[in-house]
């Protein structure tokens, strides 16, 4: 079976970001054919002068055949920008007429120069907390656990909770789960509700867990568990999943606009420094006033696609029509800010041992994994799918073990037949653990597959304890994904992983685990190259989001959305991408980062 969007013409896509360039850079995109046909009819003809001219760079455009970071014929060198749009891409000599007296020109100094990173996912006004707050992710041990907490805590205002901290028990010896009791005495009249990297269990010390009345006699509810002391069956504080966290979470007080404004600045901060010039976050209802906000004022400084929960997927269809018919868009946004889908949960993550396994946990043989909340009623996840998609909107699913993928795959089958052809784009988040069967089905279907290849580094330091080193095999399998003919889109869940896209790059072309034990790579058959990684970073992630037509590659009429970078990923290491940053953010032709290295020139 052919993937659907594959039996489409390209007319039929009417891609998202069609309906959302600006009317200026759909007029720059029509006017650049006919300057090209006027320019060689004249002869002499000049074309406008450009706002922004950047020279003497080695531009990768992401557009094919550039299998090993140059086009098929010579790359080009420099790039003319009016406004947000690209209006010549090329040689020197091809650029030059577009440089008049006000036009801003930079020397590249013979850096790569890339299309923008584009994340396909993140959490991003949790990001943006992140920095705020304390990383005790590097915590190798129980002491410096507590004692790095008793700091942090010293800091905060009295009675205030203390959320935004975020830890890892596999640094540890023995890699125990910490507990209440551990930090109850540091915690002095602060609730405290603090969560594993990946987001997928926290720790509450007494205080919350009375807050939200946990208690011995507390049931686990649907899509959750509360983990309890074995010998006298109290909560050890430890909350699995949102069926438990959200106990806790229902209790904690609301942020407040000017503090849902810091968290937004601070990621939009972050984002320019690493290049990164669009992103897909999957937020709450409660982050969206504070985009609204950064836009109007004109503070976006990346491009967002912002997707809320499924369980709640006939407002954003409500918002949609109501901005519709109040006229100035399509209802879903621009393309600084737009609606983009939904998402769900079906299962856990492998780092907590609730993702969904066929088999159990080769370290815990009494579960095989959890079933996320929003798969009870049992039904409720596909119901909601299936008429998301009949409305027309696009669904992101999260799912991280074997099972939990299939049982996803399975899902969107049938709502594909159920509702019929159209280029759906329908998505898994993450897809870590795959049946090479499942791997055949992505392509069949036509699903995309949104992967964070920096989770590699870190898992595969323990991911054989979980699973046994045959069942193992099966994870991250990037070259499997693409030899089928999968669509593959990268990003770094960010806060659970850095934002920065070149630790992305870097393991999906080595798979070094971040122990330093698999020097040649965990399971180095799926490898992927710099070119497949980046294109990965930037057009998959475009097209995973229906915004190819504007970006994820660099050519005349698409966005001026690109990134310099500090050297060359295709002449360095491979075990040194990781060093590799940008110098210079352009998004929409606007300089939102500038390490100064490229210099002015005439």
């Amino acid at each position: 079976m052919r993937p659907i969007a594959r039996r489409l013409s390209k007319p039929d896509r009417n891609t998202l970001e069609e309906r959302l360039l600006s009317p200026t850079l759909r007029l720059i995109s029509a006017l650049c054919g006919f300057a090209t046909l006027a320019s060689a009819a004249l002869g002499a003809a000049s074309p406008p002068p450009a706002d922004l001219v950047v020279r003497h760079a080695r531009i990768w455009t992401g557009q094919p055949p550039s299998p090993s970071g140059e086009n098929a014929t010579a790359a080009p060198t420099a790039l003319a920008v009016v406004g947000e749009g690209l209006v010549a891409v090329g040689s020197e000599a091809d650029i030059a007429p577009y440089i008049g007296p006000a036009t801003r020109v930079l020397d590249a100094g013979g850096r790569r120069l890339l299309p923008g990173f584009i994340d396909s996912h993140t959490h991003f006004l949790s990001g943006g907390e992140s920095l705020l707050g304390a990383d005790l992710r590097l915590a190798a041990s129980r002491e410096e656990f507590v004692a790095k907490l008793a700091e942090y805590i010293r800091k905060i205002p009295a009675g205030r909770w203390i959320t935004n901290v975020t830890w890892d028990h596999e640094r540890w010896p023995g890699a125990p789960l910490p507990t209440r009791e551990w930090i109850d005495a540091v915690s002095g009249d602060h609730p405290v509700f603090i969560s594993r990297l990946d987001g997928h269990m926290a720790l509450a010390n007494s205080q919350a867990l009375a807050a939200a009345g946990i208690t011995r006699a507390t049931a686990n509810p649907d899509g959750g568990e509360i983990v309890r002391d074995p010998a006298t069956g109290e909560p050890t504080g430890i909350l699995k999943e949102d069926g438990a966290m959200n106990l806790v979470f229902q209790v904690l007080p609301e942020r407040s606009p000017a503090e849902l404004d810091e968290f937004l600045a601070a990621a939009l901060g972050e984002a320019a420094r690493l290049g990164i010039t669009s992103v897909v976050d999957f937020g709450s209802w409660t982050d969206w006033p504070a985009y609204e906000r950064a836009h109007a004022a004109g503070k976006l400084t990346v491009r967002v696609s912002f997707r809320t929960p499924l369980a709640t997927w006939e407002r954003q269809r409500d918002l949609v029509a109501q901005r519709a018919a109040a006229g100035g868009d399509p209802g879903r946004g621009d393309t600084w800010l737009s609606l983009g889908g939904f998402k769900a949960y079906v299962d856990g993550s492998l780092g907590s041992s609730t993702a969904l396994f066929f088999e159990p946990y080769a370290d815990a043989p009494e579960t095989s994994g959890i079933f996320a909340a929003d798969m009870f009623p049992e039904g409720a996840l596909e119901r909601r799918v299936a008429a998301a998609d009949a409305a027309g909107f696009q669904t992101s699913i999260h799912a991280i073990g074997e099972r939990g993928n299939a049982t996803i795959l399975d899902v969107y089958a049938r709502v594909a037949q159920a509702n019929g052809a159209r280029d759906r784009r329908l998505r898994i988040e993450h897809a870590q653990h795959l049946r090479p069967g499942d791997v055949r089905r992505f392509a069949e279907l036509g699903v995309v597959a949104s992967m964070q290849p920096v989770h590699l580094a870190d898992d595969g330091r323990w991911a054989e304890k979980r699973l046994g080193a045959e069942r193992s095999h099966d994870s991250y399998v990037f070259r499997s994904l693409l030899d089928a003919g999968v669509h593959l889109a990268f990003g770094t869940d960010w806060p659970v992983a850095p934002l920065d896209p070149m630790q992305g790059i870097a393991a999906a072309v080595t798979r070094c685990t971040l122990d330093g034990k698999h020097p040649g790579g965990w399971h180095p058959e799926q490898k992927i190259s710099v070119a497949e990684a980046l294109a990965a970073y930037t057009s998959g992630s475009a097209y995973a989001a229906f915004a190819e037509a504007g970006r994820g590659t660099l050519a005349p009429g698409k966005l001026a959305d690109f990134v310099l970078l500090s050297d060359d990923p295709f002449a360095v290491a491979p075990e040194t991408l990781e060093s590799l940053h940008a110098v210079l953010t352009v998004v929409g032709g606007r300089i939102v980062f500038d390490l100064a290295a490229p210099r002015g020139s005439r």
